[in-house]
């Protein structure tokens, strides 16, 4: 895969490979590939997939609240990582949705995760945008019996304008 990236929103087409990607990432937790499927029907319009040479190799999953865009999962494919395509799916996200009134990123992020805090401390810092964290989640919220999941920590990034 050495081709230019292309961004654009997920069809149901992608689901699968979607779930390939969160999965390998060894990092996210991993939801069934049922529930990647759904994302991409019914969450297309507020979520981006990257592609090389016409295959899925990242994406950002997010949903809508009100004036906010949460986004649920970031990941790219090992090929891609360190080329910028996390930051620019993020941009391009945004810019959609800033278009439609979105105002505010929000995200959780756990507390040693330090790609994805420093992925959104970037996009905080190109939006010109305040980034403010705060605990949301703590380790006792999870479910015992999964195991042991790290607190959740919230930023929020905003107020977001128009690029």
């Amino acid at each position: 895969m050495s081709g230019k990236h292309l961004i654009e929103n997920p069809t149901k087409a992608d689901g699968a490979a979607l779930w390939r990607i969160a999965r390998d990432s060894k990092k996210l937790d991993l939801n069934t590939p049922y529930a990647y499927l759904l994302w991409c029907h019914d969450f297309a319009d507020t979520s981006v997939v990257g592609r090389v040479d016409g295959l899925p190799v990242g994406f950002v999953l997010g949903y809508r609240k009100q004036d906010t865009g949460f986004v649920w999962q970031v990941a790219v494919d090992a090929s891609q990582r360190g080329k910028g395509l996390a930051g620019a799916l993020l941009d391009e996200l945004f810019s959609q949705l800033t278009a439609q009134g979105v105002r505010y990123l929000e995200t959780t992020i756990t507390p040693d995760n330090e790609a994805s805090i420093r992925l959104f401390a970037s996009f905080a810092k190109r939006w010109d945008a305040t980034l403010e964290r705060q605990d949301l989640f703590s380790a006792a919220d999870f479910p015992a019996e999964e195991g042991t999941h790290e607190q959740e920590d919230l930023y929020r990034i905003g107020p977001l304008s128009s690029q």
